[in-house]
């Protein structure tokens, strides 16, 4: 068993700690979402505003589903990663990087969302 580079240990980690920090403001920002329009929706009672509040909440529980399968994703790519460099193995590059898989989540998340919001 071979000592991993402690750069290349670092700086794995403080790139897993950027990522988890971002997919947490994904999370967190959908719970804001749902509780501000559950809060909105009860002080309204027109047909149209709840149908609004109704398709906001819904993206606010996608983006805190969206945020948790992405930090448990980032741990276990990281997880997969510090292992195979405690072996003396190289570190490996995916050909499609999480981030831009979440990224294209977060676009189809977000033309689901003009979608409901436009089509009655």
């Amino acid at each position: 068993m071979s000592v991993p580079n402690f750069k290349v240990v670092t700086g794995r980690q403080r790139s897993n700690y950027r990522r988890q920090g971002y997919f947490r403001c994904f999370a967190t920002f959908g719970f804001g979402m749902i509780g501000f329009f559950r809060a909105l929706r009860q002080a309204t009672q027109s047909e149209e505003s709840v149908r609004l509040h109704q398709g906001a909440i819904h993206m606010g529980v996608a983006l805190v589903v969206l945020g948790l399968v992405a930090i448990t994703l980032a741990a276990l790519y990281h997880w997969v990663a510090l292992r195979r460099l405690r072996r003396g193995e190289q570190a490996f590059i995916t050909p499609w990087p999480l981030s831009i898989t979440i990224a294209i989540f977060v676009a189809v998340l977000g033309l689901y969302g003009l979608w409901s919001l436009l089509v009655p």
